[in-house]
């Protein structure tokens, strides 16, 4: 396993809560509970074998003037999901939304957000939390498959083979000649980084993030946290991601883990400046991608999340990266439910 590049390490805590803050939190945890964990026992599969169960949760809250917190949204989704073919076999959600049942059968990879669109078609205009669980799902099961590189595989499965000639130059990590693709030349199997280990993130007041089960063993969670405030005439917008990993010994480090700083004029609703930064990334080639948030200057949050899968491919992006900007797309949506102002 090879070491992550990182200038300052992973996040070692939450900025609290203060008051004029409107934050929004998610969590997708990927949980193995059936998966065998010896090389012997593996006769053929790659990893951990058995589903995947998704605990998906999230929730809005606005700091009021006296400190305390009001919930503006709260969704919860429950999911098993087969792997390696991220086809859905059960997907529910608190609240319920009988609707959800049309994504059954439907694989959690290309197409999902299309597949979600057609099943709920008023879930995207409505900025919520479920919609933001939904549109995650896909990258954080494929992430997930992480957790099968840390057990001793056997031969290499057929799903792995032409990974170099498909994927190269699909992103920083994926460059053609990059760490990935000579890894998978010379071993036919993509190379399994180790990251850096990371304490709780909840910090001194556990308020700032909704409440999560503990990760176990082989676990993977995708969080998120996008804070939006008034700073004088401007609106400010931070955006914190990670991928993380729990390892056999109960420890859990960083996969991925981005922070996005952004302002916006609220008078004209477009981006002013837009930075990204990293605390923990798999490759040396990743940070590359670090200079493609600057392209959002301009840009309106609205319509971000087509607008990135649209222009923001290649090399100069990250696909986590990419999902991180795509969030900023319900950026208009929290600023317009901070104290003071009204919502529309």
């Amino acid at each position: 396993m090879t070491g992550p590049a990182s200038p300052t390490g992973p996040a070692l805590s939450t900025p609290p809560p203060r008051p004029g803050l409107v934050r929004r939190t998610t969590t997708h945890d990927s949980l193995r509970r059936s998966g065998v964990e010896r090389p012997s026992e593996l006769q053929g599969h790659s990893g951990l074998s058995g589903p995947v169960t998704l605990d998906a949760r999230g929730r809005d809250v606005r700091v009021e003037a006296d400190g305390a917190l009001t919930v503006l949204d709260a969704a919860r989704l429950d999911a098993e999901i087969d792997f390696p073919r991220r086809e859905i076999t059960r997907i529910g959600s608190d609240p319920g939304e009988p609707r959800l049942a049309a994504l059954v059968g439907v694989r959690a990879a290309s197409g999902f957000r299309q597949a979600v669109h057609a099943a709920l078609p008023d879930e995207r205009a409505s900025h919520s939390v479920r919609f933001q669980l939904l549109d995650d799902l896909p990258t954080a099961v494929l992430v997930s498959g992480y957790a099968t590189q840390w057990v001793e595989p056997g031969p290499f499965p057929q799903w792995r083979q032409g990974m170099a000639s498909q994927y190269p130059d699909l992103c920083a990590g994926w460059v053609a000649g990059g760490t990935i693709i000579q890894g998978i030349e010379a071993t036919g199997r993509v190379p399994a980084p180790f990251g850096p280990p990371v304490p709780p993130i909840e910090g001194d007041d556990p308020r700032g993030w909704h409440e999560v089960a503990p990760l176990p063993a082989h676990g993977m969670r995708r969080r998120r946290r996008l804070d939006v405030w008034r700073d004088g005439a401007e609106a400010r917008v931070e955006c914190f991601f990670r991928d993380s990993h729990v390892d056999p010994d109960g420890v859990e480090t960083a996969v991925h883990e981005y922070t996005v700083h952004a302002t916006l004029d609220p008078a004209t609703t477009t981006f002013t400046s837009c930075t990204a930064e990293f605390g923990a990334l798999p490759w040396p080639e990743c940070p590359l991608a670090l200079a493609s948030a600057g392209r959002l200057v301009g840009q309106r949050p609205d319509g971000l999340r087509r607008e990135v899968r649209d222009s923001f491919t290649g090399v100069t992006t990250c696909t986590h990266l990419n999902d991180t900007l795509r969030s900023l797309e319900d950026v208009g949506a929290l600023l317009a439910r901070l104290p003071g102002e009204t919502a529309p």
